[in-house]
């Protein structure tokens, strides 16, 4: 395999779960490329000295600059709080390396568009982070969709759902707040989940109304008093766009207050001759509808059956860690050249989009208002 230098900027996390991936690397069989983790950068020392368990890591700093600087790093993985990513992006551009970067790419959408025209000024290979439809059965549903097999299509349900927040004596971290997070608050944080499949099927809104919702506006703050959070924490976008000349409703659903969600990712569509659903509550099940002379829902067990294939034998169950490694090796396959015709990651194209649907939500719920995009 050619060995691919990476660099992490942001050692929390994803950061680590990124390099953990790279540490099972040895499970993919299909892939021309492997990347070695050589440089990590975060502001806490502790945070550090995780990374001492990776001897290929051989540059741990708090200085990012010092990690741009050094001629052993070919891709920066950048996962910070959203107001530094403008910031964090160009510089990793500007130091001619190549960046995947975390979602969702800007705090807003003036700073993603400034993101996309420095990717097409440095000419450098850039993806944002989306790891949900590289389980096996969002790869199913995407071809089934992508292949017309299910008639006129009648309804898309898209989102990601989670309940992390659900308690009010957790304390506030910086997504609770605007200036760190964004306006968009769960938009940022998870709009990408609920777009990437739509988006790359072309199935972008044109018309739009959006209902917002905030949660608990104090939490503690970590330190004996109290915060203010002023972020969104449900976001229910209800749109139109059009699939086949036809105009099709489409629901895109980001919460952090969804009872019962651990961490939920789901995709569905309909159509007069099927539909296909899938959800990561049951990683392993994809459901797809007949209609017949009786109409039904079918389960299938999908198995272990990802794009780029693994030494994991295919009864086994798909988790986490394993899309996540997934993502990268899309990730590093493409920026060879060698996807082949395989689901690619989110697009820095696409990454605007999907914050031209975030300033559009914001606006109708500012408006209580239908908002064209």
């Amino acid at each position: 395999m050619k060995d691919i230098h990476i660099g992490i900027i942001g050692g929390g996390l994803m950061g680590r779960e990124m390099a953990s991936a790279f540490a099972r690397w040895c499970a993919l069989t299909d892939v021309a490329v492997r990347p070695v983790l050589t440089a990590v950068a975060d502001l806490n020392p502790a945070t550090l000295e995780w990374f001492d368990c990776i001897p290929s890591c051989t540059l741990k700093t708090t200085d990012y600059q010092a990690l741009l600087g050094s001629p052993d790093v070919d891709v920066v993985y950048v996962a910070v709080p959203h107001h530094l990513h403008e910031k964090l992006y160009c510089d990793v551009l500007a130091a001619g390396k190549d960046l995947f970067a975390e979602k969702p790419f800007g705090i807003d959408l003036g700073s993603a568009r400034r993101i996309l025209d420095a990717c097409k000024q440095s000419g450098r290979f850039v993806r944002c982070s989306s790891e949900m439809p590289f389980f096996p059965g969002a790869q199913r549903a995407f071809e089934i969709a992508r292949n017309g097999g299910i008639g006129r299509v009648l309804q898309v349900v898209s989102g990601f759902h989670h309940s992390s927040d659900l308690d009010p004596k957790k304390p506030a971290h910086w997504k609770r707040f605007s200036a760190v997070c964004g306006e968009g608050g769960v938009l940022n944080d998870l709009g990408m989940h609920a777009c990437h499949v739509p988006l790359r099927l072309g199935w972008a809104p044109e018309r739009l109304f959006a209902q917002l919702q905030k949660g608990y506006p104090q939490r503690p703050d970590g330190k004996g008093g109290v915060a203010q959070c002023d972020t969104w924490d449900n976001a229910m976008v209800h749109a139109w766009t059009t699939v086949g000349g036809e105009q099709v409703p489409l629901r895109l659903e980001m919460k952090r207050l969804a009872p019962g969600a651990t961490n939920t990712w789901f995709i569905e569509v309909l159509g007069t001759e099927g539909g296909v659903r899938f959800s990561t509550a049951e990683p392993k099940s994809l459901w797809t509808f007949e209609r017949g002379a009786e109409q039904s829902w079918k389960r299938t067990d999908l198995g272990f059956g990802m794009p780029f294939k693994t030494v994991t034998g295919g009864i086994f169950e798909p988790g986490f860690p394993d899309v996540i490694q997934q993502m990268w090796a899309a990730y590093l396959m493409e920026r060879e050249g060698l996807l082949n015709g395989r689901f690619g990651c989110a697009t820095p194209e696409e990454a605007v989009q999907t914050h031209e649907i975030f300033a559009a939500a914001l606006e109708s719920h500012r408006a209580g208002a239908v908002v064209a995009l």
